[in-house]
């Protein structure tokens, strides 16, 4: 492990803005390094579809032994603050200089697997292919993983390298999330002259929201109202009202079930108090879910052992690329960087973190080997 090389590739990647939506000169950093590296390079044109700065990139290294091939994901876009950071090493962590986020998600996943693929060429470690997917768009709603062809990838299980908890974490179930939006009409009239001609949007909203089960509905379901919109004025009432909802589940049905509740809520109080209610729900990825004796957990886990690490197999409440990929029917688990505060100008991460994080996808590409060989 060269972890001066490691600190350094993190640091130049975390200098290249890569806000999410403005790919492009992360993408055209990445494509030119991993030419060097003399490693297969695409990028798809997933951009069409996206409207985002770059496409996702697909990184082919070529095995040294023909055994099952193993793919890895990490995203290349981070969020807002992320223009001009300013890297530095403050004790035993990497931070900004305060005034925006750092950019360990994801760029300390890129970091890891790069240096990942120098360990093992310089150490002539045997392995099979590896496919790397980099996305752009995973801090939009996953649109990247989205609009990613899966066909062009053989392998059958992999990795998304990119979740909170320390290196040993593992996420092996996440849930299904659906957007319900409601866009909701009464009938306009003078509040203080006539009100009673008219049908306020707003009132069915707030009377659709009442008869709604939110919050947690139970260990594996939840629901909430985000956003509210109505009215212009207080002497007129409202016609129009714009409620956007989401439930989300670690039980497909449950969040299915929940959701038609939902939308059946809006429906009946438009009917009953004299407006209408149009309500889609749409589907925003699917769950995540891997068997504990599953050969993507049963590889980590004894990954994580060799790496002197106690494996920690967690669920989460949160989506991530690694849902989509699931989703398209290639398995995959989602791995704990070890990152800290992310989404802040607090951010730090923990340089033995990145290390270990380095050392992992080594190890996790060793025993694929073994395994097949």
């Amino acid at each position: 492990m060269n972890e001066e090389r490691l600190i350094n590739q993190f640091t130049e990647m975390l200098r290249v803005d890569s806000e999410s939506g403005q790919e492009r000169e992360i993408a055209d950093y990445l494509i030119e390094h991993f030419t060097k590296m003399d490693v297969e390079v695409i990028e798809d044109d997933s951009a069409d579809i996206t409207g985002h700065g770059a496409g996702n990139l697909l990184i082919r290294v070529r095995g040294t032994e023909d055994v099952a091939p193993l793919y890895f994901t990490v995203h290349m876009d981070t969020v807002t603050p992320g223009k001009g950071i300013t890297p530095k090493i403050e004790g035993d962590y990497i931070v900004s200089d305060g005034t925006t986020i750092l950019g360990s998600d994801d760029k300390a996943g890129i970091a890891a697997l790069i240096e990942a693929l120098n360990i093992i060429r310089e150490n002539d470690i045997p392995h099979g292919d590896i496919e790397i997917v980099i996305t752009a768009g995973e801090e939009s709603g996953l649109v990247g993983a989205k609009a990613f062809d899966t066909s062009q990838l053989k392998s059958k299980f992999g990795y998304a390298v990119d979740s909170t908890g320390k290196v040993g974490t593992v996420v092996t179930s996440a849930p299904t999330q659906s957007k319900v939006e409601a866009h909701i009409h009464g009938r306009t009239a003078h509040a203080g002259v006539a009100p009673e001609e008219g049908v306020s949007a707003i009132n069915i909203a707030a009377n659709a929201v009442s008869r709604m089960t939110l919050g947690r509905i139970d260990q594996e379901t939840t629901a909430n109202i985000g956003r509210i919109e109505g009215g212009s004025a207080t002497n007129i009432v409202a016609d129009y009202a714009y409620v956007l909802a989401e439930t989300r589940s670690l039980d497909p049905e449950k969040m299915a079930a929940q959701a038609a509740h939902m939308k059946v809520a809006f429906e009946e109080a438009a009917a009953e108090l004299g407006g209408r209610a149009e309500v889609t729900v749409e589907k925003m990825y699917d769950h995540l879910h891997a068997e504990l004796d599953s050969e993507v957990v049963t590889t980590v886990r004894t990954a994580i052992e060799n790496i002197g690490r106690e494996p920690d197999f967690i669920s989460l409440g949160g989506g991530s690329d690694g849902n989509v990929f699931n989703g398209k029917g290639i398995q995959t688990v989602v791995l704990g960087l070890g990152y800290e505060n992310i989404h802040t100008t607090s951010e730090r991460m923990p340089i033995e973190e990145l290390i270990k994080a380095a050392e992992l996808i080594v190890e996790i590409i060793k025993i694929q080997h073994s395994k097949q060989a």
